[in-house]
């Protein structure tokens, strides 16, 4: 996840305000749905420090992008003041982008009344200096030499009477078009800079985040003083070099993250790649004739160009006059009208925009006559020009979703092998030049251009128990079947085939699939029957074309078969997916496996899906050795379950596309390697999850319910006595929100089904988004599957760990980054590691170990998975008929379609 708060930066912001009195619950009356996300936490628990060190594990020394920074001013204080910019005539300036430039003159014009001062400006409302200016409260008036463009918009014309520019000097006469500007600095608070030496020493407080986030916002600055594109604590250069053509007119841009860090080591600078998606750069029809693939101009979706192109950047030829995008106008430019008015001539005449640039402006226009003009006034006061004439400027950012391809491209030409990182890291430290930016120099920040050495130790790979009892220790975090048999492989007696167009020649399908079943211990028949598509129905609605394939099997078909095999038209994007998924589980209650077309399918193929379909079907692939025994401290003596919860948003550009919570909890103690899953609707954009506790009357519809009964059942009658709960995507300034909200709600459920029931937990958070690497120092390869670093880079107080526990193949390693917030069961250091890297290697859809424990990964599909059931778009027509919470003028959250009872406890994600 990448929000707000994940590398630090933003953690010691304000909570969220209260919810408005009149958002409520729907159906409030028969449920109390609580707002977690909305929720201040109550500090009834805090975050758990370190109790001691891991041991375990093989020696390694690494190096770090983390640089060690020193700050010889600890004596003195940041002072906050806070920014308010208004226009001449009093109106307060709400336009972002222009406070740099206002701030930037004031610096420069009134140096002397600020006692020579240099500022951090953060570019909105807060600027902080070290040491006091002058006076509690400053007034300033500043003058730029051209407003900013988009306070120049339309007076009904296409550009006034004459050129832009003449337009906009002749504009800036008026009062409400002023180019001068009031200021009010005013103080707000101080800050102790020892605070960070504080911090250092494990004694984090609201005035130490916001230290660290004084000197993040001089980073900031120094990014914005080079002309960078700036997204949150990154940072991106103009410069052609760092684009990427990813297709469809949108380019990967390279650049830097860069955020100081408090560890255990001291302060220190981390310093990492980074890439965001940006417009591409030039004439605008050349962009939206790459952006939806057309063959010309006269093929474009304009309702779609008018809302991909909403508050995009343009520079208007010949002029370089630069606008914002407001909009389109409703005619094409041959019949736009608008009301000329000469200079000096009391007559006006109504003319179209392409007459007045063709006839009056002597402009050649190819295209427009026909196509839309772009609008970059009000909707009221309009003003056009032909959509030939704007150019896109560089660096806006592309923020709506990917697509598949363009999202494997980005993948694959973002990545860098470990060395060519360090290079790129170290040649940024020193064109940086931090240590020449005056305000680092007047906090005595001072940079080491080394990369950190570290101390860290390499796990002992743990070994697997397959089928036969034979055991097998993966290599370098690898495995593979060959000659070897599942641990519990199943037995499919009654199975059938759904081909939905496919060139899949399916005797030689059915044969190597069998055949390779039967080298892995699974007994297969032949298939009750395959279920061809009628070529009549190949271009109706996905959903239809579902329904009908049910309906020819089931009318063939006496007894449901134990699984289907679906052949799907095409890969990753097919649009048949979701409702056969909904049909198939939702409605019918049979597990499936989807396959895509595959030019040559081999043995390994087969195998893989196979790994899949044993899982789904109850089986199980391969467990530990550890718990075959079992032996696991604490979880194989005691009974133990082990919940993964994540929560899935939809894609940027889809504000209104609900969240997907979902939790997946182990069973069939003391097995930690089979899992089913539990999945809610919630408000979109909402990190907290919000009903895993959910009375509604005198029952509970949480999700962790079923998930307490399915564990009783499955393991012998027996309640856990403890549960170890991972959260994955939350950032630190919700870890709070973790502890005393979700986990409070967990409780709830447990005491719903047993007042005196009182299991003891252990919270963990996972976090994948972060910019911390490490690296072989003198080696090209990456670091060993089963590193784990616990000092030097990590809290100085908090017990956090990082852990690489797959082995990095392409580009380089991403460690995962847990947080253990809470730990009542008692784990050892090592204990905990060991259990978490274990967990790595039950991920029963591959042979490798996966970089994220299973639980997590598990959770994260299911989330994916049962997004595809519902139709979305049209949310109104599935509205809940309870479990939404509704924002003011939002659609109400649609729930999803309960699992038949056949496939509920199943792997069916997996």
């Amino acid at each position: 996840m990448d929000s707000p708060g994940a590398n630090g930066a933003e953690a010691a912001l304000p909570p969220p305000p209260p919810i408005p009195p009149n958002v409520v619950p729907l159906h409030e009356d028969k449920e109390q749905v609580p707002d977690v996300e909305n929720q201040v936490a109550k500090p009834k628990r805090e975050l758990m420090a370190r109790k001691g060190l891991a041991r375990r594990g093989q020696p390694i020394q690494l190096l770090t992008n983390h640089f060690a920074v020193k700050v010889a001013n600890t004596d003195g204080y940041f002072f906050h003041y806070s920014v308010a910019l208004f226009y001449e005539d009093g109106r307060p300036v709400d336009g972002k982008g222009i406070g740099r430039r206002v701030l930037d003159r004031v610096h420069e014009t009134y140096s002397s009344e600020l006692d020579g001062k240099h500022f951090a400006y953060d570019g909105e409302k807060s600027l902080f200096t070290v040491g006091a200016l002058p006076q509690n409260k400053h007034e300033f008036m500043v003058v730029l030499e051209e407003a900013s463009s988009n306070r120049a918009a339309g007076n009904g014309s296409p550009d006034g009477n004459n050129s832009p520019n003449e337009v906009d000097r002749k504009r800036l006469r008026r009062p409400y078009r002023s180019k001068s500007f009031k200021v009010e600095i005013s103080f707000a608070a101080k800050i102790p800079m020892n605070s960070i030496a504080n911090a250092l020493r494990g004694r984090e407080s609201e005035d130490s985040q916001e230290a660290l986030r004084v000197l993040d916002i001089v980073l900031r600055q120094h990014a914005a003083e080079k002309g960078c594109l700036l997204v949150r604590q990154s940072f991106f250069h103009n410069n052609p070099r760092n684009f990427t053509d990813l297709g469809g007119g949108v380019l990967g841009c390279k650049g830097f993250h860069s955020s100081f860090r408090a560890t255990q080591g001291g302060l220190s600078l981390n310093i990492d790649v980074s890439t965001t998606m940006i417009v591409q750069p030039g004439p605008l029809l050349e962009f939206l004739v790459a952006n939806q693939n057309v063959k010309d101009p006269y093929s474009i979706d304009w309702a779609k160009a008018k809302r991909t192109l909403k508050n995009l950047r343009i520079k208007a030829i010949p002029s370089n006059a630069e606008y914002k995008i407001t909009g389109l106008s409703e005619l094409p430019c041959n019949q736009q009208l608008f009301t000329l008015k000469q200079r000096g001539d009391a007559d006006v005449e109504e003319i179209t925009v392409y007459e007045y640039f063709v006839n009056r402006k002597g402009t050649e226009l190819r295209y427009s006559a026909e196509l839309p003009c772009i609008n970059v006034g009000k909707a009221k006061r309009p003003t056009y020009i032909p959509v030939e004439l704007c150019s896109l400027i560089s660096l806006q950012r592309y923020t709506k979703a990917l697509s598949t391809f363009q999202r494997s491209s980005l993948v694959e030409k973002s990545r860098q092998k470990p060395q060519e990182r360090m290079a790129v890291l170290s040649d940024v430290l020193k064109t940086s030049m931090y240590d020449r930016d005056p305000m680092l120099k007047a906090c005595g920040v001072s940079i080491n251009s080394n990369f950190t050495q570290i101390d860290a130790r390499v796990l002992a790979t743990p070994m697997l128990k397959l089928g036969n009892g034979e055991d097998l220790k993966p290599q370098n975090g690898r495995w593979d079947f060959r000659f070897k048999k599942f641990v519990r492989p199943t037995k499919i007696e009654c199975w059938a085939i759904a081909n939905f167009s496919t060139p899949w020649d399916i005797n030689s399908l059915v044969r190597d699939l069998v055949k390779c079943g039967e080298q892995l211990g699974i007994f297969m028949n032949q298939p009750l029957d395959i279920f061809h598509e009628n070529p009549q129905t190949r271009r109706a609605p996905p959903s239809v074309r579902v329904e009908q394939m049910f309906e020819q099997m089931m009318g063939k078909i006496r007894e449901p078969p134990q699984f289907l095999l679906c052949l799907m038209p095409e890969r990753k994007t097919c649009t048949i997916y979701g409702p056969w998924k909904k049909k198939a589980l939702a409605e019918v209650g049979i597990p499936s496996q989807c396959i895509g077309p595959n030019r040559k399918p081999n043995m390994a193929y087969y195998a893989n899906v196979l790994l899949k379909i044993n899982a789904k079907l109850g089986g199980l692939n391969s467990l530990l050795s550890v718990e075959h025994v079992p032996s696991i401290p604490l979880v194989s003596k005691i009974p133990t379950i082990i919940l993964g919860m994540d929560v899935s948003h939809g894609s940027p550009g889809h504000s209104d596309t609900p969240s997907i919570a979902a939790v997946v909890s182990s069973r069939q103690w003391p097995l930690i390697s089979s899992y089913r899953a539990s999945v809610k609707t919630q408000p979109a954009r909402s990190e907290m999850i919000a009903s895993l506790f959910k009375p509604v009357e005198d029952r509970d519809e949480g999700l962790v319910r079923e998930l307490l009964l399915d564990f009783y059942a499955s393991s012998g009658k027996r309640k856990p006595e403890h549960i170890i709960i991972f959260r994955d995507g939350v950032s630190e300034s919700q870890f709070n929100q973790v502890l005393n909200i979700e986990l409070n709600q967990i409780i709830e459920a447990c005491k719903f089904l047993d007042e005196k029931w009182s299991p003891k937990f252990t919270l963990i958070i996972a976090q994948k988004n972060h910019h911390t690497k490490f690296f072989m120092s003198g080696s090209p390869n990456n670091v060993p599957p089963g590193t784990v670093i616990d000092t030097k880079v990590c809290h100085p107080r908090n017990n956090d760990f990082y852990i690489c526990s797959h082995a990095g193949m392409i580009g380089t390693t991403r460690p995962t980054h847990y947080h253990v917030l809470y730990d009542e069961i008692g784990f050892s250091a090592d204990d905990l590691q060991e259990l978490v890297h274990s967990l790595s290697y039950v991920y029963q859809r591959s042979t490798t170990a996966i970089s994220v424990v299973a639980p997590i990964r598990y959770a994260h599909l299911a989330a994916s998975q049962m997004g595809h059931f519902v139709k979305f778009e049209d949310a109104s027509e599935t509205s809940s008929s309870h479990g939404g919470m509704s924002n003011p003028g939002a659609v109400p959250v649609p729930e999803l379609p309960t699992l038949k009872d056949s496939v509920s406890s199943s792997m069916f994600f997996c």
